[in-house]
């Protein structure tokens, strides 16, 4: 499958820190002269779309955080050949840049958010945040995206009565609500044991509280979520199933950290790096040629071949 999505990764900081994702033992952050200036980002991303990416996400750590953001959004979406800018976010910055992201070009919005309760969202982040990222859902909803998506990791005996909750609000707003599977990356979430809840199960519970669910036809823009919508909803239900169901064979997507490292797979190590190529002034067409042997070794990795390991979310935004 060719590859159209670049996953980009701005930073490895973030302003929360999740029982699953930035774990306790992490060493520091990384320092400012290994991390990709915009310029860099924007150059890098124009030879990705050179070599044939059309869609681009800007994930971190946590993006917005990133100085000067909104000015990098502009900078990426003007790349010409780009069909599609989206970011995914945890939302504590949202309802402030909301507006500003739209207005600087970004299309689509993904909000990870695990739970609607105060004390549950301070037990999974460690920070007290829930009200700044459902005013950043808000914000996002009226903004004008082409979509906004919940992203929810549903866990058992953590989170998991609340996936009815979670399926209202598309009942509700004009949102997706996408449930995923949790999947173990570090040793922080490895601790996690029994945590996984399957989409067989999260779909019966949701069922069981609001009735049965309607399989719509996937759209462009889905990627690997089976899309359902309850009756008279005014947003979707996504179910991503990366334990329960296999769909490598259908990924086209790659990823680059911060520091210009690319990973073929999520679960891959990186197998090549941009930084120095930027860093010695090599043109867009270079670039893009060096990008386009990356793609090759792409099909060598999976997520449970003998190269997955532990994978740092927080740097390279899964």
């Amino acid at each position: 499958m060719a590859v159209e999505y670049l996953r980009l990764s701005l930073t490895d900081r973030c302003n929360l820190n999740c029982i699953y994702c930035t774990p306790l033992e992490k060493d520091g952050f990384l320092s400012h002269a290994e991390l990709l200036r915009h310029e860099e980002l924007t150059r890098a991303a124009a030879a990705f779309v050179r070599a044939g990416v059309k869609k681009i996400r800007l994930t971190g750590g946590e993006p917005l955080i990133k100085k000067n953001v909104l000015e990098l959004v502009r900078m990426i979406r003007a790349i010409p050949g780009l069909q599609e800018l989206a970011l995914t976010t945890n939302g504590l910055l949202l309802g402030e840049l909301a507006g500003g992201l739209r207005e600087a070009g970004l299309d689509r919005v993904n909000i990870s958010l695990d739970t609607l309760s105060p004390k549950t969202f301070r037990e999974i982040t460690g920070h007290d945040g829930l009200d700044k990222v459902r005013d950043g859902i808000m914000k996002s909803l009226s903004a004008g995206f082409s979509q906004v998506k919940l992203n929810v990791i549903i866990m058992k005996g953590i989170n998991d009565a609340e996936t009815a909750d979670f399926a209202r609000l598309s009942a509700d707003y004009p949102l997706t609500v996408r449930y995923i599977e949790f999947f173990p990356t570090n040793k922080r979430s490895a601790r996690l044991k029994d945590a996984l809840v399957t989409t067989a199960e999260t779909k019966k519970k949701i069922e069981d509280v609001l009735g049965p669910l309607e399989q719509l036809p996937a759209g462009p823009g889905d990627g690997p979520a089976r899309i359902y919508k309850l009756a008279g909803a005014k947003g979707k239900i996504g179910f991503i199933s990366g334990r329960s169901d296999y769909f490598c064979g259908a990924c086209n997507r790659i990823r680059m950290d911060c520091t210009g490292k690319v990973y073929p797979c999520l679960f891959s190590p990186a197998t090549h790096s941009l930084r120095d190529l930027l860093r010695a002034g090599a043109d867009e067409a270079a670039l893009a040629d060096y990008i386009k042997k990356i793609f090759l070794v792409k099909s060598n990795y999976k997520k449970d071949s003998a190269s997955a390991g532990h994978i740092e979310m927080s740097s390279i935004g899964g």
